[in-house]
């Protein structure tokens, strides 16, 4: 059997790390690792790339550049600062690069009719109506890697409609831990710290995402996501929050059934999936225990306390570029918490401010997205400079 040929982006992030695990696992026969890319983890990459052997491995930062380039010189290894050059030698790409940065990726693999394993939503949601038109290319596959996508796309292949527009699905319910401010009021949250909000209490990832899923834009961008992705209405999408992360979420067919998806919270499956799709791989993760599961809870989100859920259900009925503006808007808001400019509970106040200026415009380029989302910054930054005024 060839091996499946892997490119990873974000190779030294959350992402990138449990990808190069999992194909650990499963062996250099079935998957081969032909391509990294980070934006200035240097020796990180350099040790990815000592140990696996890529054709390229691709450097944004200048200086970090240099230092792979001069490590890498005894190798036949490409060093390259074009994001998209991990592309070409890959059968799938793994997108893990955080934030709006992740949209060229996103882009080209697609254009390249190649199967994407998407975990950064930022592009997707920013650049939905320009992303879309690109999943009819021949040869593309958008898996998301995303643990709630990843289980709402399992368990849509229950239904014969899946290849169809999914038109035995009844709703769509995305379940979600609640973060580490579950049960707290807003005033409760008035002067939580940046340890305190990083603290998750079930899964491990990065810090800009373990932000968006205290304050609930995490889910709320998920939402958003979740109607790219599976062209849902939303209004037949529900969230839900579920403490345990044991059920990822849920598929109500129109019969009333609902089909879940369970497994202990590990990124490594959803990432596992992707990889093999449409074949499982041979590695099992997230295995329960039933011996010892003794509880699921659920229970509806308080989207008084945690008001980034509702702005984003608000930005996905706008539509246009509104998903934008609301995604780059927190990326400066959360960037400004963790640099201890802003408090948690303005990082709602931000978004909501920018939102509130939209100018109802629609993407039909890249540029438009890329002039959208920078506009979106000018005015987040606008926004936390007045309120550290006030």
């Amino acid at each position: 059997m060839t091996p499946v040929r892997v490119a990873i982006a974000g190779s030294s992030g959350s992402i990138g790390t449990q990808t190069l695990d999992v194909v650990r696992a499963e062996g250099a026969d079935r998957y081969e690792v032909v391509a990294l890319s980070v934006g200035a983890s240097a020796s990180t990459v350099i040790e990815q790339a000592l140990e696996f052997r890529p054709q390229v491995v691709v450097v944004g930062d200048e200086a970090a550049r240099a230092e792979v380039t001069a490590a890498l010189a005894d190798t036949s290894i490409e060093v390259s600062s074009d994001p998209t050059a991990l592309i070409e030698p890959a059968d799938v790409v793994i997108n893990g690069v955080v934030g709006f940065a992740g949209l060229p990726v996103t882009i080209e693999t697609l254009r390249a009719g190649k199967r994407l394993g998407l975990a950064n939503k930022e592009s997707l949601i920013a650049a939905g109506p320009v992303v879309q038109p690109l999943r009819a290319t021949p040869g593309a596959e958008l898996v998301p890697v995303d643990s709630e996508h990843c289980a709402i796309h399992q368990c849509l292949r229950s239904s014969v409609g899946f290849e169809h527009g999914h038109r035995e699905v009844g709703r769509i319910v995305l379940t979600a831990s609640g973060g580490p401010f579950r049960g707290r009021t807003l005033d409760e949250l008035a002067d939580v710290t940046r340890d305190q909000a990083l603290a998750h209490p079930t899964w491990a990832m990065g810090p800009k995402i373990t932000i968006d899923s205290s304050t609930l834009m995490n889910k709320g961008l998920e939402v958003i996501e979740a109607h790219e992705l599976f062209g849902v209405d939303y209004d037949d999408i529900d969230v839900v929050v579920h403490p345990q992360s044991v059920v990822h979420s849920m598929v109500e067919f129109t019969d009333g059934s609902t089909i879940a998806q369970l497994s202990m919270p590990d990124m490594k499956l959803p990432i596992g999936y992707a990889l093999g799709y449409p074949d499982r791989i041979g590695t099992p993760f997230g295995r329960i225990d039933w011996t010892t599961l003794s509880r699921l809870d659920f229970e509806p989100p308080d989207t008084t306390t945690f008001r980034c859920l509702g702005l984003a259900y608000e930005a996905g009925r706008v539509g246009g570029t509104a998903p934008a503006w609301l995604s780059a808007a927190n990326e400066v808001a959360v960037d400004a918490f963790l640099e201890n400019r802003l408090r948690w509970s303005e990082i709602a106040d931000v978004a909501a401010a920018v939102l509130d200026t939209h100018d109802g415009a629609v993407p039909d380029t890249v540029g438009d997205v890329i002039d959208a989302d920078a506009a979106a910054r000018r005015r987040a930054e606008a926004a936390i400079g007045a309120m550290s005024r006030t």
